[in-house]
Order: C-alpha cells, then structure tokens, then sequence
C-alpha cells in the first residue's frame, strides 16, 4: 500500500484534437453547396424580385397585387428563416421535430400559395400602354419561375423524406 501514490497517473490527455465552437465550426458550407440549398438561396433571390417588381408600382389600386405581395413577402421572410435554420444547423437542437417532412410539407404549401399568386399577378397584368406594365409584367414572369424553384424543392425534399427509410417522424436530417 505504501508505492500506491506512484503507480497512480492523475494526468488526463486525450487523442482528440481541440475543437473550436465559434460561428465558422456551426455553419454547414455543404448545405449551400447542395441542390438543396442553392434552390433555396435562388428561391430568396428571386422571390426578393417578385414582391420588389410590384412595391415599385402603385399596386393598391388593384386589390389582387396586396395577395401577390402578402404571399411573396411572407415566405420571403419564411425562406429566409429556413436558410439560416439549416446553415447553422439549428435542427439539431430540435431533435423531436421530423425536419424533412416540414420541408416537404413547407415547400408544398410555398408552391401552391405561389401559384395562386402568380395567377393572380398574370391576369392582373395592365396593358401595355400603362406605365408600370413592364414592373408588373416582370414580376409575373418571376412569380412563376419562383412557384417553378419551390416545386422543384418540394420534389427534392420529398425525395429526402421518402428515402429516409423509416417513419417521418424519427428522422432528424434536414435535406
């Protein structure tokens, strides 16, 4: 019992390297790289000149322009929350929540809404003799190349949610 102080190691070492946990460690530079993310980056742009197009206008004097703007300017902002929530990877911090099937189901309501709205901003669309036409018109082309980028999303993310290959509910990983 005496040599038992001398057989005792009280030093701690570990074969890890150190890890840094400062904002370049969270970002996830794969999500933009993925189809994934650069649909959702392309959907920001271009949802960004859809509601852009129209504010520049005198759009109240027609009522269908105050839907096309409510629903672009909402899941602008919306888009915008998801981006960041899956490039710093807040999903892991809500583990219960089945991220794929939120996505898809996201994307889903985002490309019907769009649709609406585009159809809205087409028939709306004034002649050509109006001063803003090429504004309006403009943003009707968007509006549907937008509803385009969000059904492609809704695919991609179905995709992800189906090939998870368990219950939707279990599944953790975001597309």
């Amino acid at each position: 019992m005496a040599d038992f102080p001398g057989k005792v190691s009280t030093q701690t070492s570990s074969n890890e390297p150190q890890r840094t946990y400062g904002v370049p460690a969270m970002v996830d530079m794969d999500f933009i790289k993925s189809v994934p993310g650069i649909l959702l980056l392309t959907e920001i742009i271009v949802g960004l000149l859809v509601w852009a197009l129209i504010a520049a206008t005198s759009y109240t004097s027609d009522p269908a322009y105050g839907w096309v703007m409510f629903v672009s300017v909402t899941l602008w902002l919306l888009s915008i929350a998801l981006f960041v929530v899956l490039l710093l990877r807040f999903y892991q911090s809500l583990p219960s929540v089945p991220w794929p099937l939120v996505l898809m189901v996201f994307y889903v309501v985002a490309a019907v809404l769009y649709i609406t709205a585009f159809l809205a901003d087409a028939v709306s669309v004034p002649p050509h003799w109006y001063l803003w036409h090429g504004h309006l018109g403009a943003s009707a082309f968007f509006a549907i190349v937008v509803t385009l980028l969000y059904g492609a999303s809704s695919y991609f993310a179905y995709l992800d949610w189906r090939g998870e290959g368990q219950n939707a509910a279990g599944s953790t990983v975001p597309v």
